[in-house]
């Protein structure tokens, strides 16, 4: 029995898992998946933020300021979920709204000063959240996880 099976046996002997979906990677991704999600949701209300705030925060940090639509394509935010995190964003002064000037029945969304300070808080959260979930692996097997997951990502996302 190798050490990850022996981790996996509860304490009547019993296994947990069956060893042929141990070694699936579809199921690994999606049990670390769940776990990842509850760590990340909770760790970013614990400072009164969420996953799409940070999303919105980075794009806007990154490529600049844009419009709702163009946000959307960027985060993976659905537009009927945006109008809500933009509320939210725009409520705690992280960013700022005007009308574009080219079509003034849309708005250009730039991150504000308040947001910007918003997002290196929350790289900080993020940052020792993610040491958490990563605290088995050193720091060459972090780079070269996160290598191979845009590696797969890229390819499954990429548009033929």
């Amino acid at each position: 029995m190798t050490t990850a099976e022996a981790g996996d046996q509860p304490d009547d002997g019993e296994p947990r898992t069956p060893g042929r979906l141990r070694r699936r990677a579809s199921r690994l991704l999606s049990q670390l998946t769940a776990r990842s999600d509850r760590l990340i949701n909770e760790g970013l209300a614990r400072v009164d933020a969420r996953k799409w705030h940070y999303a919105v925060l980075a794009s806007l940090h990154e490529y600049g300021p844009g419009s709702q639509a163009a946000l959307s394509r960027r985060t993976g935010i659905y537009r009927s979920d945006m109008v809500g995190v933009l509320n939210e964003l725009a409520e705690r002064d992280l960013v700022e709204r005007t009308p574009d000037p080219a079509d003034q029945r849309r708005n250009i969304v730039t991150i504000s000063a308040p947001g910007r300070r918003q997002l290196r808080r929350l790289d900080r959260v993020l940052d020792d959240l993610h040491d958490e979930l990563l605290a088995p692996l050193n720091p060459a097997e972090r780079d070269q996880l996160v290598q191979l997951l845009t590696r797969l990502l890229d390819h499954h996302t990429r548009t033929p």
